[in-house]
């Protein structure tokens, strides 16, 4: 039986990718010097929370998830980040490839409201692999990769604020039911406003509260800073 091994050795944005997308460099070891004529990788991520500390700001942008401070003995449970496929082309002993995760941006998805309200240092990852293995030398066999192969990794928050930036530039983004995008639109018709941003700060002063700053129009509602998109 083949023994396999994964190590994450950085990870990187696509730049070029048409959706925020991360790139994770893997590097993947089998025992002995049996071909392997392919992986087929099932891959999920995982963000360990407690495996790293928390400024006072980060704390309370985390408060949605995780509950005060004080319970995060308890309450401080990993967070599922993503599960993707993965094929690796063959190879005798070690190789290296890339493994593309696309995310995403939406507040309302548990990974990235963390990693938004993270200002800097790292995430703490664990990456599991499962999957199968075509090995052999003058023919092959299959052999399965078991749930216990895993690696630990530890992405920059500035890799991931890059990303970000890419396709959502000084910007956030949040997501509305239909029925409330059709009553703001409406607000913004009557009103003959011009932007989504200039709605969001008319229905504040409507509210009595004082003006955001310029940049950050969408803080009162959010937590971050933000647009909405029709």
């Amino acid at each position: 039986m083949t023994e396999f091994s994964f190590a994450c050795t950085g990870v990187r944005a696509d730049r070029f990718a048409a959706g925020p997308t991360l790139v994770f460099r893997l590097r993947v070891t089998a025992s002995g010097d049996t071909p392997v004529h392919a992986l087929a990788l099932r891959c999920q991520i995982r963000i360990e929370p407690a495996r790293r500390g928390y400024a006072s700001a980060e704390a309370d942008g985390l408060t949605d998830l995780f509950g005060e401070r004080s319970r995060w003995g308890s309450t401080l449970q990993p967070v599922q980040f993503a599960q993707v496929p993965l094929m690796v082309q063959g190879f005798t002993g070690e190789t290296e490839t890339d493994l593309v995760v696309p995310c995403t941006y939406d507040l309302d998805i548990a990974a990235t409201r963390y990693l938004d309200a993270l200002g800097h240092g790292e995430v703490p990852l664990l990456m599991l692999f499962s999957g199968t293995a075509f090995t052999g030398a003058g023919g092959f066999r299959v052999e399965p990769v078991p749930w216990d192969r895993e690696a630990a990794f530890r992405m920059p928050v500035a890799t991931w604020r890059e990303m970000v930036e890419q396709h959502f530039p000084g910007c956030g983004w949040i997501r509305l039911p239909r029925d409330t995008m059709d009553a703001l639109l409406a607000y913004r018709s009557r009103h003959a406003l011009p932007s989504w941003e200039a709605t969001v700060r008319a229905l504040l002063a409507d509210s009595g509260d004082p003006d955001p700053p310029a940049r950050d129009p969408f803080r009162a509602l959010t937590g971050t800073t933000g647009r909405t998109d029709p």
